[in-house]
């Protein structure tokens, strides 16, 4: 991987505060990411072919590979370690690139194991790593506020091939890890990361369900072997990491040319998640249209916005028919409006490149949890069941049968449905904001 440097912005005694504060997570290895009740939270998958590069492209350059099989683009938005000058990534570059309907995988080059094979030179010990773990992971946070990746992105930290015959530093890379993903979870982010099949995959795997390490909600590995296979990896059986929540590096570096442009890149194959950005849209309707707490006229009145002005919509989501649409869009501020009344490419369906409105949370099941119909253990079961700790991409809650604590069911972006009981969020008892009620 690749990689300019910038200093943490969290200091040292408060990092270790909160890494000594999370070290005894209930919820751990399923520690789920608190999406922020305010605001437009929301995550995004992508799936297919992608590719990494050092340098961010120019959007003339992204432009010309739109011929190109690729369609999911990494930025290196940050890290100590970070290697490439950045003289395009802006929040307006990562605005223009979603909206041409390029995904965005972003990596944050931060502090490496002190074993690591290689010369970069900002480490960390067994003794410093949940300190940096909780470290970079602010500086991330801040850093993707910055480009406007919104939480329920994710952002992946790079963790670069190390020697896991030593022990320590294998501790080293797991205090860090889960540091980092507790971190990011508690502002409502995704966390992922990048590892070497044959270091940091073998390891996270060993330690999958182990209560001492929050586990990441994505891994990406890099085994150049030509294959873009998400299923099969030596390292890692199918049955981790098996809810969107993988991605491979898996030819190294080489030029390719698309559209008149050159560019040297790893080729990644995803079904993992990504950033989220709000995109803008234009009010439609003759009148003021209505802004409100959620997907239906039965919610309170947040606000009208006046004809042709620009809305910021982050996802689209279920609700109450509308003309000739049942889809909402919501707002980054949180609010939702009829997608109806909104110049998206539909007025009838969804509309690429908007996400589907969904807050992933991880399957917490000994055993892997059946998902059905309808929401009730009565219905048939739909599909196959989701294994421990693959996310549930959750869009809408539904009261249904009793399950342990509940009676809350999720349906899926699919549209099949789950207990709630079984899929970390902010309540095995009750609902979940900022996930709305389905209709």
């Amino acid at each position: 991987m690749r990689t300019l440097s910038r200093a943490a912005s969290a200091a040292i005694a408060a990092a270790t505060f909160v890494a000594a504060s999370i070290s005894t997570a209930a919820a751990l290895p399923e520690d789920p990411a608190l999406y922020p009740v305010q605001g437009g939270a929301s995550a995004t998958w992508a799936t297919g072919r992608g590719f990494d590069t050092c340098t961010a492209p120019s959007l003339s350059a992204l432009q010309a590979w739109r011929a190109s099989p690729y369609r999911t683009v990494n930025i290196y938005f940050g890290g100590v370690n970070r290697g490439c000058a950045q003289p395009n990534l802006t929040a307006s570059w990562v605005r223009s690139a979603a909206a041409a309907s390029w995904r965005i995988l972003p990596t944050y080059f931060g502090r490496q194991p002190y074993c690591m094979f290689g010369t970069k030179p900002h480490r960390y010990t067994s003794a410093t790593s949940s300190t940096y773990g909780v470290q970079d992971a602010q500086d991330a946070i801040a850093q993707a506020r910055t480009l406007g990746l919104l939480p329920g992105s994710a952002l992946y930290a790079d963790v670069e091939h190390y020697d896991r015959a030593n022990a320590d530093c294998v501790l080293a890379v797991r205090r860090y890890v889960s540091n980092w993903t507790v971190t990011l979870h508690q502002a409502g982010y995704l966390a992922g990361v990048y590892v070497h099949q044959d270091s940091g995959l073998r390891d996270l795997s060993a330690s999958y369900l182990s209560t001492s390490w929050a586990r990441p909600d994505a891994v990406w590995m890099a085994r150049w072997d030509g294959n873009p296979a998400l299923t099969g990896w030596p390292t890692a059986p199918d049955s981790q990491w098996a809810g969107r929540q993988r991605a491979k590096q898996y030819l190294g570096d080489h030029n390719e040319t698309w559209g008149g442009v050159t560019i040297n890149i790893d080729g990644d194959s995803l079904n993992a998640p990504v950033a989220t950005v709000a995109l803008p849209y234009r009010v439609t309707s003759s009148v003021p249209l209505s802004a409100r707490t959620g997907p239906s006229t039965a919610y309170p009145l947040v606000r009208g916005w006046a004809p042709g002005s620009t809305l910021s919509v982050v996802c689209q989501g279920i609700g109450q028919p509308v003309g000739s649409t049942s889809v909402w869009d919501r707002l980054s501020d949180g609010s939702w409006v009829t997608d109806y009344y909104v110049s998206t490419p539909s007025n009838t369906t969804y509309s690429p490149p908007l996400p589907k409105c969904t807050y992933p949370g991880p399957v917490t099941s000994a055993t892997p949890l059946n998902a059905r119909t309808g929401p009730g253990a009565s219905y048939p079961v739909s599909g196959a069941a989701l294994p421990r700790g693959a996310l549930a991409w959750v869009m809408c809650q539904k009261a249904g049968s009793l399950v342990g604590t509940s009676r809350v069911w999720n349906r899926l972006d699919d549209g099949r449905w789950v207990s709630d009981y079984y899929v970390g969020n902010r309540s095995a008892s009750t609902w979940s904001a900022p996930i709305p009620r389905c209709p």
